[in-house]
């Protein structure tokens, strides 16, 4: 596996665009266009809200229903959530204008939509956008840079990346390489069991729909399932795999060593994005990693250390470097799963594997504050909580509690 410079248009035979077609804001790109010639197999991801906004509804159908794939159309600034029946009307005659104006059948384009709840999108303008997006799809490494950045809300970075593999080739003649590339927008309302993001993937991967779905909905439970910034879980999430074939490997249909390639391939890629999510948050200054290790069971490891990126003690405490490790011991202790605190053992390790060990017997250990404030210092803060029960572990990712946080969210209409 190789990283390479790229996002959504890296795969063979995928274009993108961008455009400002002014749907909640003036002079700013608000729409992105992802586009193949090639139908795709499609996969897909969606929130676990109750309240799922339209083009979740649409785009879940359409997954669900099997159907070849061809467009993706997304915009930003209003999320089309609780919008009614209109709001399903505007994710249809969206689909049908760039239907006609394409060429290709209604049911082969998905929505995405982010940004405030409640209002309702201009139809107008979005196919004001969809005339400026389709002639200007581009396969370059800059078109797909500019349509992540399109569908960014409260984002502070764009988030992409692009990783190549190897796989055996369908004529049997050596292997080909086949591409994985992607693009995210999350800031807020980032939550474990999907959040406020939306990330489209594509990939060249000749594979069978059924091993896409279990691929994608596996590999979610470990990397965007496993991030959270503030607790709230959206009403927009999505992640869509596309995949076109055209890179012309043996098509994938089993588990076998070529699915573990592009497994892995893909796991790694969904992790860098999720990771990035985290690292933005609203007003955040640092990353938050959390290890649990040693643990009876996945699911309890999981379960401890996601408590502890969500504590907001602990978000406070890492953002006023104040190295409070009573509050990591506390965010396990309320997290449900049974365990002996005194044989608990915490550290904090910094990027350059310089740790300290906070907690051990039962007890607060004496240590070196000015180490503490220097790991606490640094972008990334990594906590490892040694269970001593068992050989299951979980890594859970969040983020620092900022003034920023609430300055964002208490005027986000405006």
């Amino acid at each position: 596996m190789k990283k390479i410079t790229g996002g959504v248009t890296s795969a063979k035979g995928f274009a993108a665009a961008s455009a400002a077609a002014g749907i909640k804001y003036e002079n700013r790109t608000d729409m992105a266009m992802v586009f193949s010639k090639t139908p795709c197999t499609a996969a897909g991801t969606f929130t676990s809200n109750i309240v799922k906004a339209a083009p979740v509804l649409w785009d879940r159908e359409i997954v669900k229903s099997g159907a070849p794939v061809h467009a993706v159309i997304v915009n930003s600034g209003i999320a089309n959530a609780g919008t009614g029946k209109e709001g399903m009307e505007i994710c249809r005659k969206t689909a049908g204008f760039a239907s006609g104006l394409m060429g290709i059948p209604e049911e082969s384009v998905l929505i995405g939509s982010t940004g405030v709840i409640g209002m309702q999108i201009p139809i107008d303008r979005i196919e004001h956008g969809i005339r400026i997006l389709f002639p200007a799809l581009s396969d370059s490494a800059e078109a797909g840079t500019a349509a992540s950045k399109a569908i960014m809300t409260t984002d502070t970075v764009n988030k992409e990346s692009a990783y190549e593999i190897e796989l055996p080739a369908a004529d049997g003649e050596g292997t080909v390489r086949v591409t994985i590339g992607g693009m995210a927008k999350g800031s807020g309302m980032i939550h474990p069991n999907m959040c406020t993001m939306l990330s489209y993937v594509t990939t060249d991967a000749a594979i069978e729909k059924s091993l896409l779905q279990k691929a994608v909905s596996e590999i979610v439970s470990d990397t965007f399932n496993m991030i959270s910034v503030d607790g709230d879980t959206s009403t927009n999430d999505t992640l869509l795999v596309l995949a076109n074939g055209e890179a012309k490997n043996r098509i994938i249909t089993a588990e076998d060593e070529s699915y573990a390639v592009f497994y892995g391939a893909l796991y790694t890629l969904l992790k860098e994005l999720a990771m990035k999510m985290a690292s933005d948050g609203e007003g955040a200054t640092k990353l938050i990693e959390s290890q649990v290790v040693h643990m009876d069971t996945v699911e309890n490891a999981k379960i401890l250390a996601k408590s502890v990126i969500q504590s907001s003690l602990v978000k406070a405490m890492v953002f006023g470097r104040d190295a409070n490790c009573g509050r990591l011991l506390c965010a396990l202790g309320y997290a449900g799963p049974e365990f002996n605190p005194d044989t608990v053992e915490i550290r904090m390790i910094g990027k350059d594997g310089s740790e300290i060990l906070f907690l051990s017997g039962g007890k607060v250990l004496p240590f070196d504050e000015e180490k503490a404030l220097s790991i606490l210092s640094e972008d990334k803060v990594t906590f490892v909580s040694d269970m001593k029960m068992g050989m299951a572990s979980a890594t859970a990712w969040g983020c620092d509690l900022t003034y920023d946080y609430v300055s964002i969210n208490a005027d986000y209409r405006s």
